[in-house]
């Protein structure tokens, strides 16, 4: 049975420190469920509860489903069921903007990456940079309207192995030069699968820089319920990083195989 957790925790998420910061979040939301086959249980409630939770501006998802027909079914009879609309929508906290693009088509449904933003939004552009037919890869585009600029926010879910990624890196360099004017901001994030923290070179090369103020460690957040890898960051320009953090405690282990990163930022 799928059962709603009261408020979560939320004591490791300090208050928004005012006017000028930008509070960003990313999260692999791994699709709403934790388990496998019969023990499968739908966690997507309680993500609900999460992303609000984060009180960001900005919410980066990756692993959001559009529709899956095979969950749809399973959880028909639980106590609050699987979201008639996707879960993009579905998690977004009242008065947010929804922009949501599929990556990978399956059997049973599709997801992709989305963003969640207090903020409007503009057009909303994706770029496939699917690096062979076994991995379904793409870029979420999205023009951010914040205190009277523009931040581009692109979503980004890179691939398995280094080689994919490196040319990953490339083709989001490229999409950047093609669609991100020099002079404005820009956040990239999401779940880069760095497992071997070999991305902050390349990534620099093309003017993108790790949020991560000096006097941090590495915040890991993979796998959740015992962390050792920093496999979900932000990459900017134009923006400087004040801070970063990762939730911890049971509820935020159960609810995906990521823990999700909040950063608050601020223009250079």
């Amino acid at each position: 049975m799928v059962t709603r957790r009261g408020p979560l925790q939320t004591t490791l998420l300090p208050p928004f420190t005012g006017v000028g910061g930008l509070r960003v979040a990313t999260y692999n939301i791994h699709k709403g469920v934790r388990g496998m086959g019969p023990n499968k249980r739908l966690e997507i409630h309680n993500l609900g509860l999460a992303v609000e939770a984060l009180d960001a501006d900005m919410v980066f998802l990756q692993e959001v489903h559009l529709y899956h027909k095979g969950h749809a079914m399973q959880f028909d009879r639980t106590s609050f069921g699987w979201p008639e609309q996707g879960q993009a929508d579905f998690l977004a906290p009242m008065g947010y903007d929804v922009a949501y693009r599929t990556n990978a088509v399956t059997r049973h449904g599709e997801h992709g990456n989305a963003l969640l933003a207090r903020w409007p939004l503009g057009d909303v552009g994706h770029h496939d940079v699917s690096d062979h037919r076994f991995e379904q890869r793409g870029l979420l585009h999205v023009p951010v309207q914040w205190n009277g600029n523009t931040v581009h926010a692109v979503v980004v879910h890179f691939g398995l192995a280094h080689a994919s990624r490196m040319r990953q890196v490339q083709r989001l360099a490229a999409f950047i030069d093609a669609k991100v004017p020099r002079h404005e901001m820009l956040v990239v994030a999401g779940d880069f699968n760095d497992w071997g923290e070999k991305l902050d070179g390349p990534m620099a090369d093309v003017g993108l820089w790790r949020a991560r103020p000096p006097q941090t460690g590495r915040h890991l957040t993979f796998p959740s319920r015992m962390p050792v890898f920093a496999l979900d960051r932000f990459y900017l320009r134009g923006l400087s990083c004040r801070s970063t953090l990762v939730p911890r405690g049971m509820a935020w282990a159960r609810m995906s195989d990521h823990l999700p990163l909040v950063a608050e930022l601020e223009p250079d």
